[in-house]
């Protein structure tokens, strides 16, 4: 019966990867929250039912309108269409169910995490000293990484929290909102996380300086320098050496929002874009982006493990064990998943090099774009991507003024996703709306491109015409 029961499921999820295969069909759904909330508009269930009939409804109710990430078309959010070795693991992973906290709750998996932790920090030159643990995202990991920079600047703020005046944090202003929300999560307070100024998208070092001096000629502490390895908005890299040499000029801790982008790291033709990462304190990386894990998996890496290991500085003893491996020491979790068990088994199947393969191919569509949107009047490119993440503006055939513009790709954006042709984001830059893209998927190629350049010129024009 369990097999019969499983292979309901399975049965789901293998339709679903074999409809993959087919690039026609709407990107996402035409439906809106409402009509869909009315599916699910019900009464507790009292009694259960047979599997065949939810696995039906799964199927009717579900599948249908959720997002297809494996379109070719879809280039909207950082979330990937991921690799199937690691999709089949979940369910073994859900059905061994241990729990990352302790090592004697999760034997193999513990030992499976910590040397995924030892693999990635020895990729990033952390040293021999380094360690981590893998989060449920950047987020997490980012705010992780300051509570270990608050161990280090005020060893006793676990118990008797910070006195006098709050630190602050120094970030660029295109930092992902994890800063900020760590400011408040930590009780900084978000109007502490000061923005320094962007060069080319990129923070600004000279602006990093100005301030990090200001700041120590008036006695201000300073909790931690955050910079960004391939930024939400533009996927752009900070000139992390630089970076480095004022931190290390100033004692202060850096830490690197690789979230999106440390993957770079596993690509020789792209890992001089995060050099000096290994000159970090900390690094949040998310496997479940770039590397294009399932959700959720991310990490956080830091160069001298007893710093994070401070950064919880607890006794549990009907938990935790002095010399034994248990992880939950240094994991703001406790019941954790065993999500290491598919990043794991993602490098035993593909390996290093062939996850860097895909990366690269990623990045090459996106640059393919860039170009051809440089061919067009109709279209205007706002910045050279860096990695798999481009914005730009469509500027019509006429000649609008800016704030016809923002309107202009405001909607545009609404109309394409709306007509299922494809699936695309935007975001503000200096002011202006612009329309962003985001390759995620290998089966995404060139031929794509070109087809989301000619249907968003298509709605363009025609949004042009009726004065949008």
């Amino acid at each position: 019966m369990s097999m019969d029961a499983g292979a309901l499921f399975l049965r789901l999820a293998v339709e679903y990867f074999s409809a993959t295969r087919d690039a026609g069909g709407p990107v996402s759904t035409a439906l809106d929250a409402a009509t869909i909330a009315q599916r699910f508009d019900e009464p507790l269930p009292r009694d259960g039912r047979p599997l065949q009939e939810i696995a039906a409804r799964v199927a009717r109710d579900i599948v249908p309108d959720a997002n297809r990430l494996y379109h070719p078309m879809y280039l909207g959010h950082q979330v990937s269409a991921p690799l199937p070795a690691a999709v089949w693991m979940e369910s073994l992973t859900a059905a061994l169910n241990q729990s990352l906290a302790v090592w004697e709750m999760s034997p193999t998996a513990t030992m499976v995490e910590r040397q995924l932790i030892r693999w990635m920090g020895d990729l990033a030159g952390l040293g021999p000293a380094s360690g981590g643990t893998l989060t449920s995202g950047g987020t997490e990991a980012t705010f992780t990484a300051l509570l270990a920079a608050r161990a280090a600047l005020y060893p006793d703020a676990w118990e008797q929290g910070y006195g006098g005046r709050h630190p602050v944090i120094l970030c660029g202003e295109h930092a992902h909102y994890a800063v900020t929300r760590a400011a408040g999560e930590l009780g900084i307070g978000t109007r502490h996380a000061l923005a320094i100024a962007s060069r080319d998208h990129r923070m600004d070092p000279t602006d990093l300086a100005a301030r990090l001096g200001a700041l120590r000629a008036g006695n201000e502490p300073v909790l931690a320098v955050v910079a960004t390895a391939g930024s939400t908005a533009t996927g752009s890299f900070d000139d992390l050496d630089a970076i480095a040499d004022l931190c290390d000029a100033h004692g202060v801790w850096l830490h690197v929002d690789g979230a999106h982008g440390a993957s770079a790291l596993l690509s020789p033709a792209h890992s001089a874009k995060v050099r000096g990462i290994g000159r970090a304190r900390s690094i949040a990386w998310d496997p479940h982006k770039m590397m294009l894990l399932p959700l959720s998996a991310g990490m956080l890496l830091v160069r001298d493990s007893a710093e994070l290991a401070r950064a919880f500085a607890q006794r549990a003893p009907y938990l935790f064990r002095e010399g034994v491996p248990d992880l939950g020491m240094s994991s703001f979790q406790c019941s954790r998943r065993a999500d290491a068990l598919k990043f794991w088994v993602t490098l035993q199947r593909y390996g290093s090099a062939g996850i860097a393969a895909l990366y690269e191919h990623l990045c090459d569509v996106t640059r393919g774009l860039y170009e051809l949107l440089r061919e067009r009047r109709d279209f205007q490119t706002v910045h050279a991507p860096e990695s798999n993440i481009l914005c730009f503006r469509f500027i019509g055939a006429a000649h609008h003024d800016d704030a016809l513009l923002d309107a202009l790709n405001r909607e545009l954006r609404e109309r394409y996703n709306r007509s299922g042709e494809g699936w695309i984001t935007s975001t503000v830059l200096g002011g202006r709306r612009v329309l962003r893209v985001t390759v995620m998927n290998p089966r995404t190629t060139a031929a794509h491109a070109r087809r989301l350049v000619d249907g968003l010129a298509v709605h363009g024009r025609s949004l042009e015409g009726i004065g949008a």
